[in-house]
């Protein structure tokens, strides 16, 4: 591997790419509960996890280095493309920031950020009246910020997978459901028959396909 090429020990860009999209997601979750930190503080782990190898230190290129030098010996990865393994390990030529996986990333990324928007949108207004969230993307899911968290860090994944992060990924994807059974117990609690029955009509994670027209 090649030092003078390195595209890392850019720490300025991790802390200025992580900054931008845990704002950006704050700005949408405005987490006020004990549980609305924790979902969001596990995100923002995330982030800075992927950014911090993205940027800073390539530490799953570097255990992985023996390997990659010897089943790809003419690639250079410490340059910034050869980061992005799917490509490398798939085979694929060209630039990575416009092969398949790169696009799909995008309209995941940027399909879970209009998901958080939108979810908040209605939750802040049904919070405001001390009502039940069920109009917009709540008519579709239950939870819908977690499935918007949880696309967002996937579309990262294809983007540009880390050991920690793809460890982290199933992690967090279970503790979002914790915490969504938790909070389906309270809303039963404070909203009785009316959270049973909009339970009955509406999916917890996975839209129904005839709820999707």
């Amino acid at each position: 591997m090649n030092a003078e090429s390195s595209a890392y020990g850019l720490w300025s860009l991790v802390i200025i790419n992580s900054l931008v999209f845990i704002i950006f997601a704050f700005s949408f979750t405005k987490p006020e509960t004990p549980r609305d930190w924790r979902s969001f503080s596990a995100f923002s782990a995330f982030i800075v996890a992927l950014f911090a190898e993205m940027y800073g230190f390539p530490l799953t290129i570097y255990l992985l280095s023996g390997w990659l030098q010897t089943r790809y010996p003419g690639v250079d990865f410490l340059s910034h493309n050869a980061g992005h393994l799917w490509h490398t390990l798939l085979g694929w030529k060209g630039d990575p920031h416009t092969d398949p996986l790169h696009m799909l990333s995008f309209l995941l990324i940027g399909g879970g950020f209009w998901l958080l928007a939108s979810a908040w949108k209605v939750l802040y207004a049904a919070q405001r009246e001390h009502r039940l969230a069920t109009a917009g993307v709540y008519a579709k899911v239950r939870h819908p910020q977690y499935d918007a968290f949880v696309l967002i860090m996937f579309g990262f994944l294809l983007q540009w997978p880390t050991l920690l992060t793809l460890v982290m990924f199933p992690v967090l994807v279970w503790m979002y459901v914790r915490l969504a059974r938790r909070e389906e117990q309270e809303a039963a609690e404070e909203f009785g028959d009316a959270y049973i029955q909009y339970v009955r009509k509406t999916a917890a994670f996975f839209p129904q396909m005839g709820s999707l027209s």
